[in-house]
């Protein structure tokens, strides 16, 4: 994250105001004293307008398009949320998109703010059933159904079951992100 508030000329201050995160809290994160939560990742990713993924792994040399990942080993639990998730497909810019797997503890519920314009989400869900509030309505889904709902939106998951439910999370970015490499920010049609 510095090094992309360092690229974009911003102090921690500006940081804050775009992020909607206390210049407190950033300072932690980069200090490595605070680990964020998933919903505080999303905040500092709209606001820098990069992808989560760029605050998660380092950047990937662009190369062939096979690439071999393995949700058991990728599985991580941030800051004791009751979500699991693994980063299945980084974001790549030549694709678009970032592909998660997720699993939601049971009673697990977690409202996000809205991602960039135009941002979409297509949510499967593998296992168990999961609510999605999608405009402002929860929308109950099962066992392999899907829905796509536009992510620029306040939105939220829960699982309301006494089990685990997991789902995998492909998010669409309308636009090609601003890359710490230093390839300009431009919107796709």
């Amino acid at each position: 994250m510095k090094s992309i508030r360092h690229e974009l000329g911003w102090s921690l201050d500006q940081t804050a105001e775009q992020t909607g995160v206390s210049k407190a809290m950033l300072g932690q994160i980069e200090r490595g004293e605070s680990t964020p939560t998933v919903a505080t990742l999303w905040k500092i990713a709209t606001g820098l307008r990069v992808p989560m993924t760029t605050l998660l792994e380092p950047e990937r040399e662009e190369g062939g398009v096979l690439l071999l990942r393995d949700a058991s080993s990728l599985r991580v639990r941030p800051s004791q949320e009751g979500m699991q998730r693994a980063l299945l497909f980084p974001y790549e810019a030549r694709f678009g998109f970032e592909l998660y797997e997720l699993t939601f503890a049971p009673d697990f519920e977690s409202i996000s703010e809205p991602h960039d314009i135009g941002v979409v989400e297509h949510v499967t869900v593998l296992r168990g059933e999961v609510e999605l509030l999608v405009e402002e309505d929860w929308r109950l889904l099962k066992e392999g159904q899907s829905l796509r709902f536009s992510a620029d939106r306040r939105h939220g998951y829960r699982n309301r079951t006494e089990s685990e439910a997991v789902v995998m999370d492909l998010i669409h970015y309308r636009f090609i992100p601003q890359n710490v490499a230093g390839r300009e920010t431009q919107e796709g049609s």
